[in-house]
Formats: C-alpha cells, sequence, structure tokens
C-alpha cells in the first residue's frame, strides 16, 4: 500500500501515513459525488432552459400575433429566439461532456507504483537518499531529556 499524498509505501491497516501524516482512510469517491451532482445539476439546467423557453416563445409569440405583428418579424423573432435555446443548451451539452472527461480519476495506486519504480531505476545501487524523518519521530523527539547542565571553561 502506498500513500496517496506522498507515494511512501506503508504496512496496510494504518490509518495515517508515517511520513506526512495525511489519513489513510479518506477516499476519493467524494470527489466523484460532486462530479455526479454537477452532471445533474446540468441535465436538470438542459430540461428547464429547453421547457422554460420554448413556454415562452410560444406565448410571446401568441402575444405578437394577437397584437397583429407583421408576419416576417413574428417568424425573425421565433428563429432568433430558437437560436438562442439552442446555444444556451449547446453550452450546458459542452459543460457535460466536458466534465465527464475528466471525472473518471486516474488510478492513484498505479501512477504511485510507476513513480516508485521509476525512482528505483533511475537510482544506481547503493545511492539511495537518506529516508525523511517520520511524523512519529518529530514527536517523539520533544520528549527526550534535555541536558540542562551548563558548562564552564
Amino acid at each position: 500500500m502506498y500513500c496517496s499524498s506522498c507515494g511512501t509505501a506503508l504496512n496496510s491497516g494504518l490509518s495515517y501515513c508515517n511520513r506526512c501524516g495525511v489519513a489513510l482512510s479518506a477516499k476519493t469517491p467524494g470527489a466523484m459525488k460532486t462530479s455526479q451532482v454537477s452532471q445533474e445539476s446540468l441535465v436538470w439546467a438542459i430540461v428547464s432552459v429547453s421547457v422554460g423557453g420554448l413556454a415562452i416563445l410560444i406565448g410571446l409569440m401568441a402575444v405578437m400575433q394577437e397584437a397583429h405583428f407583421d408576419m416576417r418579424l413574428l417568424v425573425a423573432f421565433t428563429l432568433l429566439s430558437f437560436l438562442i435555446l439552442i446555444g444556451a443548451n449547446s453550452v450546458f451539452i459542452w459543460l457535460i461532456l466536458r466534465s465527464k472527461g475528466s471525472a473518471e480519476p486516474a488510478d492513484s495506486k498505479t501512477r504511485l507504483k510507476e513513480l516508485a519504480v521509476s525512482e528505483l531505476v533511475a537510482k544506481p545501487v547503493g545511492v539511495f537518499a537518506e529516508p525523511a524523518l517520520s511524523v512519529t519521530e518529530h514527536t517523539t523527539r520533544t520528549l527526550e531529556p534535555v541536558n540542562t547542565e551548563q558548562t564552564t571553561r
């Protein structure tokens, strides 16, 4: 098992990373839920703009016809309004398609394993840097006795 934050190899069953202290039980489905919610809200936006826009368009056409507007003006108004509705819906559809492509997260374990392997392959044997200090090592150092004796010269 690897830490999703720093990539350190860890024993299974740990709740927190020993190196960076991030909670290991935190999972990414929360991010997926927000993208699904936003996609659902975009679908509802498409439906509401389509239905509401067509209802308003039909109502305004009826009012313009009752007011005896010229038929060419009525057709031009209808076409312009319909093009605006299509443009708004196409923007919503574009947002759905864009979020759908980014909603698929890369497999973090595979990415971290590839990173660890590439680091091991890049360095010759025996030339490893000193490992980073762990979080627990930093907290226990404060409990070590401090030499309070003063030496005089």
